[in-house]
């Protein structure tokens, strides 16, 4: 393993975990989302009829008809949950197009809403209103997380190690702390943890990630391995924070703090606690 960086050097590992949203995106489903925007502003009448039958079976319908009342993907997908007792947008454009149309109508006035947008004129500075008042920063930087997540999952997977994703694992004197990832041994228990602690942004779920953190350390047993993965450009204005789980490391307490940057260290490190421990 490494030898253990500054905490200086820490830092400058850190980085932006998810890319900024791009309005020129060029994906496929940015393509697709522009022609159903186009779909829609040409579509006659604008009725509730007329949407449903629009919708046509094609989940990608429903979240722009969403998108279009101002409906974050999440929030819709509670929303549908709520009333219908399921939020996917693939079977509800299939089964019930005309009930979701009229569930966004009654609620958001949604045939109103579109009826307007189609000939309203948008300008740059309608756009900055509109990411300005919209949850879509805070849906990406809760993206970060299951990204950092992912990409120590894969870790694992390729090892070949058992694991289990976001549980407690048991440590010394019957104590439970969390984990994001836990490998585990022949009889199902976690014998390495690992947190996983992304944020792109910040505020006080980052101190609370340090808790988190801290209450593995508490628990561990001396046959358990503990881990942590912390990175995002949140953490670059929560130092205190991120100090205090570097000292957690130079003090013997977890194993290793790794970042996105050093994931190669982190597979390294993980590959020798499970030969440690006999699980390869």
């Amino acid at each position: 393993m490494r030898a253990l960086p500054t905490f200086q050097d820490y830092v400058s590992f850190l980085g932006p975990i998810v890319p900024p949203a791009d309005l020129l995106s060029d994906s496929d489903e940015a393509d697709e989302m522009r022609t159903l925007a186009i779909e829609l502003a040409v579509l006659e009448p604008v009725t509730v009829e007329s949407l449903a039958a629009w919708i046509g079976g094609r989940p990608s319908a429903v979240r722009v008809l969403g998108l279009s009342v101002g409906l974050s993907k999440e929030r819709l997908t509670n929303i549908l949950k709520h009333s219908f007792d399921t939020g996917g947008f693939g079977r509800l454009a299939r089964e019930r197009p005309a009930d979701v149309v009229a569930l966004l109508d009654e609620q958001h006035g949604l045939v109103g809403v579109v009826q307007a947008q189609r000939s309203a004129t948008f300008g740059f500075g309608d756009i900055l209103v509109a990411r300005a008042g919209t949850r879509g920063t805070a849906s990406r930087a809760g993206q970060a997380g299951r990204v950092l997540e992912d990409r120590l999952e894969a870790v694992a997977r390729d090892l070949g190690l058992r694991y289990s994703t976001r549980g407690r694992f048991r440590g010394r004197a019957g104590g439970t702390a969390p984990y994001d990832l836990g490998i585990l041994d022949e009889h199902g228990e976690v014998v390495i943890a690992v947190a996983a602690k992304g944020f792109d942004s910040t505020g006080s779920k980052l101190t609370d990630a340090v808790r988190e953190i801290e209450q593995m350390a508490t628990v561990r047993k001396p046959t358990q391995f503990v881990f942590a993965a912390v990175d995002g450009i949140g953490w670059k204005l929560r130092k205190n924070d991120l100090r205090r789980i570097h000292a957690l490391w130079a003090d013997g307490q977890i194993d290793g703090v790794f970042s996105v940057a050093t994931l190669h260290d982190f597979r390294l490190a993980l590959e020798d606690a499970a030969r440690r421990l006999d699980l390869v």
